[in-house]
């Protein structure tokens, strides 16, 4: 199969569209090389779009829910039987190392769980207080909506945000980043080879008038958003002119907490793992401040340096790689201004990285891992959204002090607490600004918990029982019984 061949065009309906106003060329960013090119949808192609969601949407409701849940799991069987293709276009899409790119089981995963939901009851019957009606509380589909993903996870974002709209009996608009359309294209054409109703599932890249066309149109009922904040802005700005409403999955400075009793081997890795090294510190589940006790602070920074600097760099194809590059050159040298910046304002002590890396990784946009210690937590570094392989790490005196510093920041996605002290562990739990908290650990996101944040990392939720009501809404119905 030639890749680039048979995932270029859009998916709308159950045709493949390369016939639009606008094209990208996709970078591959371990090399700097052209990769494809993609066709991008305007204002046009969104439309035709919206148009076959609602055919689509009223075919997909008049089925059976026994056939609605069967033809879920057709696809995420589907998935499976392509889990490799899939994984090798999440390289291709954004460099990410093979021993990270296996995403796409999650989206299997999510398709599983969420079929499961089709056939189950979605509303209940309550007592009236001043009569004897019958008082139904029905929650309904949406019609048609629109799922905006980021470059670094499309498979994710549809499986925890395609897979619930689906269930709950929408269709659906996705809109990948142009940087990354890849994997996200080749899963609407499995969308199609299950037996989805065509235009049930449109994949439509597209820059950020296209993704304003498609927010903006009255034919589109909800919005879930995941990215930045300064987009989020700008696409609730646009969803305000019909009042649509949004969900927003954003960024975050998520901390890990070392306590003194903390098995330090164990925090160190998932410290190195969800900080620099996972998708080279481009994922908002990355913890970019590790707070450390001060009594295990040297010994814990020895070991976490150690295992940065043992990690092997080079091209995400090789399995036995760890670190990749960045998705572009501007992303590039965005995160090096940021290092740049910090060491200016002394907002810690560079102890290893920040520079770019050259050799047999010059042509492509490989930043070193890079950390810093003893950070000021007021400072620019550990307040503002790096996006990169840059970690900040910050002494703390006690457990107080620990949650005082963790949630010193707008921002409240996760955390991580290492302790081997139960008690410390839900009291701590408890008292952070955090829509998820992982104790010793980090797994996977699950289909069966809710994942989102606060403050300023979003609003809503994805998985789970929560996860699936973001795309339902809420009828009461009243039948008067005399």
């Amino acid at each position: 199969m030639n890749v680039v061949h048979d995932t270029v065009g859009l998916v709308i309906g159950d045709q493949r569209i390369t016939d639009t106003d606008s094209r990208h060329a996709h970078i591959d960013p371990a090399t700097g090389q052209p990769n494809a090119t993609v066709a991008l949808a305007g204002a046009a192609e969104i439309d035709l779009a919206v148009t076959a969601a609602w055919d689509a949407h009223r075919e997909w409701t008049a089925l059976t829910v026994d056939r609605r849940r069967d033809l879920l799991i057709d696809l995420a069987d589907a998935v499976h039987e392509h889990l490799d293709e899939l994984t090798e276009l999440n390289v291709r899409d954004y460099a990410v190392p093979v021993s990270f790119a296996g995403t796409a089981h999650l989206l299997e995963r999510f398709l599983r769980h969420f079929a499961g939901y089709v056939d189950k009851p979605h509303g209940t019957s309550t007592p009236v207080s001043h009569s004897f009606d019958v008082n139904l509380i029905e929650r309904e589909p949406y019609g048609v909506v629109g799922v905006i993903a980021p470059w670094n996870g499309s498979l994710v974002v549809a499986g925890a945000c395609v897979a619930p709209a689906l269930a709950a009996g929408n269709a659906v608009i996705f809109k990948p980043s142009e940087l990354a359309p890849l994997a996200a294209l080749r899963f609407g054409e499995l969308c199609l080879a299950a037996g989805l109703p065509p235009g049930l599932v449109s994949v439509l890249p597209a820059r950020a008038e296209g993704a304003d066309a498609l927010v903006r149109h009255p034919g589109v009922r909800k919005i879930h958003f995941t990215g930045g904040g300064e987009t989020a802005r700008a696409v609730l700005t646009a969803a305000a002119q019909n009042l649509t409403p949004v969900v927003t999955e954003l960024g975050g400075k998520s901390a890990q907490i070392v306590f003194a009793d903390a098995d330090l081997e164990s925090a160190a890795a998932l410290a190195a793992h969800q900080g620099p090294l996972m998708q080279s510190g481009q994922s908002c589940a990355c913890a970019s401040r590790i707070l450390v006790h001060s009594s295990v602070y040297d010994a814990f920074a020895a070991k976490f340096l150690d295992l940065i600097g043992s990690a092997r760099i080079g091209h995400p194809r090789d399995p036995a790689v760890a670190f990749g590059p960045v998705i572009s050159e501007s992303a590039a040298q965005r995160i090096l201004n940021a290092v740049h910046q910090a060491v200016d304002e002394r907002s810690g002590e560079l102890l290893t990285g920040g520079t770019r890396l050259g050799g047999d990784l010059a042509s492509g946009y490989y930043i070193a891992p890079t950390v810093f210690g003893t950070v000021d937590n007021n400072s620019t570094l550990a307040q503002e959204e790096t996006f990169g392989p840059v970690v900040s790490l910050i002494r703390f005196d006690d457990d107080d002090d620990a949650v005082r510093i963790a949630n010193d920041t707008r921002y409240g996605l996760n955390a991580f607490v290492h302790t081997r002290d139960l008690v410390r562990a839900h009291t701590v739990a408890r008292q952070l600004q955090a829509g998820s908290v992982w104790i010793n650990q980090f797994s996977q996101i699950s289909p069966q918990g809710p994942y989102g944040g606060y403050k300023q990392s979003g609003s809503g939720r994805t998985g789970g029982l929560d996860g699936l009501r973001e795309f339902q809404q809420v009828k009461n119905i009243r039948i008067e019984m005399g």
